[in-house]
């Protein structure tokens, strides 16, 4: 199911240490009969600097929610990391695109455009009552 060689790995790829993690168990819910009731299998998983939370029950084992809760751990905290620098590239893509500089073709298009709107705009004007005569 969970390789722990390939968790430690991936945590250390992610610079998610032991440390870091705050594990506490509670009562699990639902099927598992009289284990459940007894004994607290279910793991919540917090790491301390992102604030990062993951609960786990899947199991009637504590020892494999803790695994398991640790590899949902990491898939988040890996998520959320890749949308932050995703989310930076596309802020620097979008200053590149804002400070490039226009083509002179373009330019000169822009301008004929408002020369027409300004001469729309000023057959608006109110008539004054000397223009009349």
């Amino acid at each position: 199911m969970f390789n722990e060689r390939q968790l430690k790995e991936r945590m250390r790829r992610l610079k998610v240490l032991e440390e870091d993690l705050c594990e506490t168990f509670v009562r699990s819910s639902g099927p598992g009969g009289q284990n459940v009731n007894k004994t607290s299998t279910c793991v919540v998983l917090r790491h301390v600097p992102t604030g990062t939370q993951v609960k786990c029950q899947t199991e009637r084992s504590q020892r494999l929610n803790r695994l398991q809760a640790r590899w949902l751990l990491v898939e988040r905290i890996e998520k959320i990391r890749e949308a932050s620098e995703l989310r930076i590239l596309r802020e620097k893509e979008r200053e590149r695109r804002r400070r490039r500089r226009r083509p002179q073709a373009l330019k000169e298009e822009i301008l004929e455009e408002k020369r027409y709107h300004s001469a729309k705009k000023s057959l608006r004007r109110k008539v004054r009552g000397r223009d009349l005569e």
